[in-house]
Formats: C-alpha cells, sequence, structure tokens
C-alpha cells in the first residue's frame, strides 16, 4: 500500500514496502529514502523534496496511515475534484491551460459533494452540459505554496461521459485556451505534454496504457 504525493513533478511515496512500481526510484542517485518514523524524519523529506537534485522521494513507514496523518499536518489541505470525460466515439476531453494539456479540475465548494464538484468543473471549464458520472478513477495529491502557506491538493477524479454534439467554450478566466477531444491514435500530442498526476489518472481508467 502506498500514497503518492507531488512536490512539483516529483513523485513521493508514502508505503509500507517498495513494490515495483517504487523499486525503480530506489536505486537512483536523485532518489531520496527514509525508514525512520520521527518529526525529523518528516521534516527533512519535505525539505529534501524541495530541492532541485532531488526528484523522487520514498517514506518506508509499517503504518501507511499513520505516516499520511503525520505528512498531512504540514500542510494546508484543500479538496477538489475533477474528471476525465469521454464521448460515443472513445475521444477524450483534454484542455490547454497555461500551455500543458490538463483535464478540467476545481476546488470543492462548501456543502458540495466530490461528485458534484467534479460535474460542475466541466461544465464550467470546458462548456459542457450534458455530463453523466460514471466512476470514481483514483485520487491524487500535489503541493504547492500559496501566500506563504504550504498547501497539500487532493483531487478526486471520475470518469463520465458527454455526447460530442456540445458546443465547447474554453474558460478564458482559468486561463483555459483549447478545449480539443482527442483521437485514441493521437494520445501521444497530450500525454507529452501534460502533468504526472494526469497520466496516472489516464492510466487508472484502463483506456490508456
Amino acid at each position: 500500500m502506498h500514497t503518492k504525493i507531488y512536490f512539483n513533478d516529483k513523485p513521493l511515496f508514502l508505503t509500507d514496502s517498495i513494490t515495483a512500481d517504487i523499486e525503480p526510484y530506489v536505486h537512483h542517485d536523485d532518489a531520496v529514502l527514509i525508514d525512520e518514523f520521527s518529526p525529523s524524519g518528516i521534516k527533512s523529506m519535505i525539505h529534501e523534496m524541495r530541492q532541485d537534485k532531488v526528484h523522487a522521494g520514498i517514506y518506508l513507514h509499517n503504518n501507511v496511515e499513520e505516516l499520511k496523518k503525520a505528512f498531512w499536518k504540514k500542510f494546508m489541505l484543500i479538496k477538489a475534484a475533477g474528471g476525465l470525460v469521454m464521448n460515443e466515439d472513445g475521444e477524450l476531453l483534454f484542455i490547454l491551460r497555461r500551455g500543458k494539456w490538463d483535464l478540467p479540475k476545481g476546488k470543492l465548494d462548501e456543502g458540495e459533494t466530490l461528485e458534484a464538484c467534479a460535474v460542475r468543473e466541466i461544465q464550467e471549464e470546458t462548456g459542457l452540459q450534458d455530463v453523466q458520472l460514471k466512476k470514481h478513477l483514483v485520487t491524487t495529491w500535489h503541493t504547492y505554496e500559496e501566500s506563504g502557506h504550504h498547501m497539500l491538493k487532493e483531487t478526486a477524479w471520475y470518469l463520465l461521459s458527454a455526447p460530442k454534439k456540445q458546443a465547447l467554450t474554453p474558460q478564458t478566466i482559468e486561463q483555459i485556451t483549447q478545449i480539443e477531444w482527442a483521437k485514441p491514435d493521437d494520445l501521444q500530442k497530450y500525454v507529452s505534454n501534460t502533468f504526472p498526476a494526469i497520466l496516472d489518472v489516464l492510466k487508472a481508467s484502463s483506456l490508456v496504457i
């Protein structure tokens, strides 16, 4: 069992074992491994993950939930939701935001469910109105700095469907400049210029390997 947190594009694995997907990172010179569960160990790992020379982290502890709780105390948690939208032709919806291909997502409003948030954000950011939620795919985490605070965004991702015959309108206030339906054969264009967390969503969908 493990939880992956992104510091920019760098993964930090909170894990109780070295699994097959973590193993490639273990022996890299640019990766940090800590197996001492302590406040100083957690502080040290967060510090290391912010260094340019470090490209991955592995924090090994036999109780991942305990480890998560200790890490979460170091951040302000923001909840969000988003979605991978597929049409009747098997095409996937991508948005271009600040020069990177992304999926529509946004912060949870007070009193809102994650499912409702995912649908609302897709409608607001793309102009699609006829959107049907199918299932939860994966939850991702990434950190960022805001007004001097250390933030941790937890994003719940869902698979949704939408008829293609709908107008697409980029929400420019959110710096979205393009929206495209990606044909299965053309996905390389999008995955070569996106974020690691988006790749995780695509893999979780089983639609994209």
